[in-house]
């Protein structure tokens, strides 16, 4: 018998390609697991940004997961609206970022993100020492999603999953 509570516990497990410390639970982009009549497990995923590269990746490992768990027949579902935010990363999540030295996004004001044309200044604190004297050294990181940060006083680079 196909319940939800079981798939939604396999769902849960799968890691996110580009972050695999983060489950894509973690990470909020999974957002529904159903069981539909005739016993098909629909997982909806929604991707970070609308051109993310990790998406198709994704929906494969959520297939495969799915399958491998003993569920015959899977559809994933993409859900654009309402679209993704970093609010969505769970507090596990955010513990995991900065564990594995990401230091992971603060909240938007307001929930919502202002639109600036100067230079946004902001203070992050190292995710390695907790100092708060760190530099953005690239607005691009290993990913589009994330910033390259040193720390000046521990000297250590670090990466910061952008608010979105």
């Amino acid at each position: 018998m196909v319940t939800v509570d079981t798939a939604r516990r396999v769902a849960e497990q799968v890691p996110d390609p580009e972050l695999p410390m983060l489950t894509l639970a973690d990470l909020g982009v999974l957002r529904e697991v159903e069981v539909e009549d005739d016993g098909t497990v629909v997982a909806s995923l929604t991707p970070t940004y609308s051109g993310c590269p990790a998406m198709a990746e994704m929906r494969a490992d959520m297939d495969r997961r799915l399958r491998e768990a003993g569920f015959e027949r899977v559809r994933i579902r993409t859900v654009l609206n309402p679209p993704w935010t970093t609010d969505w990363i769970t507090p596990a999540g955010r513990r995991k970022l900065a564990d594995h030295g990401i230091a992971p996004p603060g909240a938007k004001a307001g929930g919502r993100i202002t639109l600036t044309l100067a230079p946004t200044r902001r203070a992050l604190s190292c995710p390695r020492c907790g100092a708060s004297d760190t530099e953005e050294t690239s607005r691009f990181g290993s990913t589009s999603c994330k910033s390259l940060w040193r720390c000046r006083a521990c000297l250590e680079p670090f990466e910061h999953f952008k608010e979105i």
